[in-house]
C-alpha cells in the first residue's frame, strides 16, 4: 500500500505574526510544492531520520518515506509546515480539515522544536485556487476572497537564510501593538486595489521592523524595491530575519527576471495498491 500527499507552499499577503495572537491573516497557496511518498511495510522504517521522527510522532506505522520538494528552505515559504502537513495527511489518510492543521502544528512543536502558530498549515490545507484565504485565528475560521486582477506578486530572494529559532523572540508589548495594527491592514486589504494594497504592504514591513524581526540588510533591500519603477509595495514575508521579500508589481515586465507568483489549490492525497 502506498500513499502520496502533495502540499503547496504558502504566500502570506498580509497579516504577519498574528496567528499565535488570535489575529487575522490573508494568504494564498502557491505553486512550489512538496511531495511525500509513503510505502507501508510490515516492519522497520526507511527514510531521513527527521522525517521518520515526524512520521512516528504522527502515529505512522512501519514505512519507507521519500520526500521531494521545490519549496525553498529557510525562505519564509513554510517548507517545514508543508512537510508536517504531508506527514499527518499520509499517516491519518485525512486531508483538508482543522484536525490535520492542529496535528501538523503539534508534531512541528514536538519534533522540530519550533513554537509556530497555525498560519502556514491553514493556508495550505484550506487553499482555493485563485482565491485569497482570510483566516481568523481567534476562531480558526476561514473566508475566501477573489484575488483581484491587479494583484500581481513576485517573490525576491533576499539571499539571507533565516533560522526558525530566531523568529520567536519578540517582546509582548511590541507584539500587541503590531497585531492590532496588522489586523486593521488585513481588513483594509480585502477590498483594496493594487495601489492601496501596495501602501499596506509597505506599512506592514515598517511594523515588522518595529517588532524587531527584520534586519538592516533586509530593510535596505525592501527600501530599494519599494523605490523601483513599477513596484507598488514590498515587505519582508514570513517569520523574519531573512527569506523572501513579497513584492506587488504593476505587471510582469517589472523585475523581469522573476516570474509572477502562481496560485495553487490545497493539499492533495492519493492511495495506491
Amino acid at each position: 500500500m502506498r500513499r502520496r500527499a502533495i502540499v503547496p507552499a504558502r504566500l502570506n499577503i498580509i497579516g504577519e505574526h498574528t496567528d499565535y495572537a488570535g489575529g487575522l491573516s490573508l494568504s494564498l497557496a502557491i505553486k512550489p510544492e512538496l511531495t511525500l511518498d509513503v510505502t507501508l511495510r510490515e516492519d522497520g522504517y526507511i527514510g531521513d531520520s527527521v522525517i521518520v521522527q515526524l512520521w512516528k510522532a504522527a502515529g505512522g506505522g512501519p514505512a519507507e518515506l521519500t520526500v521531494a520538494s521545490n519549496i525553498p528552505i529557510g525562505k519564509g515559504m513554510s517548507s517545514s509546515a508543508a512537510l508536517c502537513v504531508a506527514i499527518v495527511t499520509c499517516a491519518n489518510g485525512v486531508v483538508n480539515n482543522l484536525e490535520t492543521c492542529l496535528e501538523a502544528q503539534r508534531i512541528e512543536h514536538q519534533v522540530l522544536q519550533t513554537p509556530c502558530g497555525l498560519l502556514d498549515q491553514m493556508a495550505m490545507v484550506f487553499a482555493n485556487k485563485d482565491m485569497a484565504t482570510l483566516i481568523d485565528f481567534n476562531s480558526n475560521s476561514i473566508e475566501y476572497a477573489p484575488i483581484r486582477d491587479d494583484w500581481r506578486f513576485k517573490l525576491v530572494d533576499s539571499g539571507i537564510h533565516r533560522k526558525l529559532t530566531d523568529v520567536y523572540r519578540i517582546e509582548s508589548s511590541r507584539s500587541e501593538i503590531h497585531v492590532s495594527q496588522e489586523n486593521e491592514r488585513v481588513k483594509s486589504a480585502l477590498n483594496s486595489n493594487a495601489i492601496t494594497l501596495g501602501k499596506l504592504l509597505n506599512e506592514s514591513h515598517e511594523s515588522l521592523r518595529g517588532l524587531g524581526v527584520s534586519t538592516t540588510e533586509i530593510d535596505e533591500q525592501v527600501k530599494a524595491l519599494q523605490h523601483t519603477q513599477g513596484v507598488l509595495g514590498a515587505r519582508m514575508m514570513g517569520g523574519g530575519f531573512g527569506g523572501m521579500i513579497l513584492v506587488l508589481v504593476e505587471g510582469p515586465e517589472v523585475l523581469p527576471d522573476i516570474p509572477l507568483v502562481q496560485s495553487s489549490g490545497p493539499v492533495s492525497f492519493e492511495k495506491f495498491l
